[in-house]
């Protein structure tokens, strides 16, 4: 195990509202030792002892639950360098010491290429690892790239480009819940599957992310990375370990065998929009547009959807559709695994018999199966719900992505081509919207989202409207 982490970029608010709550709770858990030694670097001028105050007062806002001891320990492991994070000789100072490091990129990712770099110039100790937030480059050219620069620097093993959904309970389930139970196996598939809707929407707004979102958009933040891992997980074979080649190959596949869109396809089958100003709960949200730091003429999105196909044995004739949000009426974060309808009902009885669906709720973490039965009176069909609600994480996703990668385990970071398969997905629907052949559309802050367009075939109207349907609470409208 590692037992020194170097966090550049440490004064941010992703250190701030995870890496540091997520130390803690390693601490809390004995998972990190009185050897631990943690670094942070960035430009404020700041000195050992004004960031360890820092890393307290952080602590205690993002971390409150755990027990004082594990927070003062973790402030005592820190020191701080200013420092320039592209020039080698700052580097090299950032990460002097005995042993391997694990440093952890905790910047933009327009930066990664010249930090690399400059971590290449100052030089690593052997058995040291680099850690890496999505997204993983700005296209698959920038991507290919950024992979080549990391290959010169360390091994492939070495790179964790981490996704803490990967790391998320609910999201484990998905293959727990799959691969451990012989009942759900023989039917998942596209004989019995009819589509799978994988939603992040969010009521939150830029929240004074404007300097990083208006740079990326909904498509890049959320769908390329976060949605197509969700993705991989619900629709891998099974793999013969969890085991980071076995799994990760499998991964792999699965983004292998998206069917590339057309300019056609994605005309009819994505959406990209921003918000309006409108009113979400108590608080009045201003316009995209208006929000501070942004800049209009780069027509970012808040919203974006894309549904997609795979040319596989088991996945053909399924719809997967990915979307996400921002400023949205309510929340709704889940894998939503919608099954066919029965072949034939028995006459008689009044009612519908809706599909089954299980939900993989991702924030709550739950489970929900809905079914159909018999009501209050037995001619009539009722809708069932199971729920399961799951207990809490032993550690938040950040603790289990920082363990891993202080132990050396890459099963759950992306591999270099995994990082490039996902974007050759989504190269198409870059390129048309780069070309504005998909409209940018508006939708009020505290609507559910855009509503469906007339234009598309009935059959597309049918879909869309489906999925945009289920982001209002009971009772709402569209």
């Amino acid at each position: 195990m590692i037992n020194r982490l170097a966090i550049l970029g440490a004064t941010g608010d992703l250190s701030a509202r995870y890496l540091l709550p997520a130390l803690v709770a390693l601490r809390a858990a004995g998972d990190l030792g009185d050897h631990f030694q943690l670094t942070g670097a960035s430009r404020e001028d700041w000195d050992s002892a004004r960031y360890r105050d820092w890393v307290t007062a952080q602590a205690d806002r993002h971390g409150g639950h755990y027990p004082a001891a594990a927070k003062a320990a973790i402030a005592a492991a820190a020191r701080y360098q200013r420092a320039d994070v592209t020039n080698p000789a700052d580097i090299a100072s950032v990460i002097a010491g005995e042993g391997p490091v694990a440093v952890y990129l905790a910047l933009p990712p327009a930066l990664f290429p010249v930090v690399v770099t400059a971590l290449h110039q100052a030089g690593l100790t052997a058995g040291s690892r680099i850690v890496l937030e999505k997204p993983f480059g700005e296209d698959l050219a920038s991507a290919q790239e950024l992979n080549r620069l990391l290959g010169e620097l360390v091994p492939e093993q070495a790179v964790f480009r981490v996704d803490h959904f990967l790391a998320m309970t609910t999201v484990q389930n998905v293959l727990g819940v799959r691969l451990a139970n012989r009942v759900l196996e023989p039917i998942w598939n596209s004989t019995h599957i009819a589509a799978v809707d994988i939603v992040w929407d969010e009521t939150l707004a830029l929240e004074g992310r404007a300097g990083y979102y208006d740079t990326v958009g909904a498509l890049k933040d959320m769908v390329q990375n976060h949605l197509l891992q969700l993705l991989c997980l619900v629709a891998m074979e099974p793999p013969i370990t969890l085991g980071e080649r076995d799994l990760r190959d499998r991964k792999v596949d699965v983004l292998r065998s998206v069917r590339l869109l057309t300019e056609d396809d994605v005309v009819r089958r994505t959406r990209r929009a921003r918000y309006l100003a409108g009113r979400i709960a108590d608080h009045d949200i201003p316009a995209y547009t208006d929000e501070e730091g942004v800049n209009p003429q780069r027509r970012i999105e808040t919203y974006a959807e894309v549904e997609l196909e795979l040319d596989s044995w088991r996945w053909s004739g399924t719809t997967f559709r990915l979307r996400s949000g921002k400023a949205l009426r309510a929340d709704r974060k889940e894998v939503a695994v919608r099954f066919r309808s029965v072949p034939h009902l028995p006459f008689g009885h009044s009612g519908e018999a809706l599909p089954n669906v299980l939900r993989f709720g991702l924030e709550p973490e739950d489970l929900t199966f809905d079914l159909t039965g018999i009501g209050a009176h037995t001619d009539t069909l009722a809708p069932l719900s199971l729920t399961a609600q799951m207990e809490p994480p032993h550690l938040p996703a950040y603790g289990r992505l920082l363990l891993d990668v202080l132990n050396g385990d890459p099963a759950m970071s992306i591999r270099g081509d995994e990082a490039e398969e996902a974007w050759r997905v989504l190269t198409p629907v870059l390129n048309a919207w780069e070309r504005d052949l998909v409209p940018l559309e508006e939708y009020p802050a505290g609507s559910n989202a855009p509503p469906p367009r007339q234009q598309y075939g009935s059959g597309q109207q049918r879909r869309s409207g489906l999925l945009h349907a289920e982001a209002a609470p009971p009772g709402g409208t569209s």
